[in-house]
């Protein structure tokens, strides 16, 4: 089954992507990135490391690879609200450290709000795009203090 839209013709801004290297140990870039969304007005509302359950059940051998659930209640209610509670399915916002190489670690995210847009699970209107505007200022501000 094709796709309806060419991934390849997506820009990194049609989907809020955003990296980061950091030159840490992996623990404290996690701890780093907690403290840095935080502060942003980001809860972490859940958390959990991939690379040790994969390396537990199946013998990976992955590399440190953690997802932080971010979460910021006040554009979570609202995206609720613009989407009929859809955007829920994609809920918390995810920030992915993973470990390059030892000392270097990248941080990635990728904006849910501007996904389920691109998904049909968001409208194309003013009261979202708001609301991608505010969270994606959030965002930024976060990446910009990494």
């Amino acid at each position: 089954m094709p796709l309806p839209i060419d991934p390849k013709a997506l820009e990194s801004g049609d989907i809020g992507e955003q990296r980061a290297t950091l030159e840490m140990d992996h623990e404290a870039a996690v701890e780093h990135v907690r403290e840095v969304f935080t502060d942003a007005g980001f809860g972490v509302a859940t958390e959990f490391s991939p690379s040790a359950l994969l390396n537990e059940k199946v013998d990976a051998e992955r590399d440190p690879y953690y997802v932080l659930g971010a979460c910021n209640p006040n554009m979570a209610d609202r995206a609720l609200d613009a989407t009929d509670g859809r955007i829920g399915a994609l809920f918390p916002c995810n920030v992915v450290v993973w470990e390059v190489e030892p000392g270097v670690q990248t941080v990635y995210h990728v904006s849910i709000m501007r996904a389920a847009r691109l998904l049909g699970m968001a409208p194309d209107d003013e009261v979202m795009a708001d609301i991608i505007a505010d969270t994606g200022e959030l965002v930024d501000e976060a990446f910009s203090k990494l």
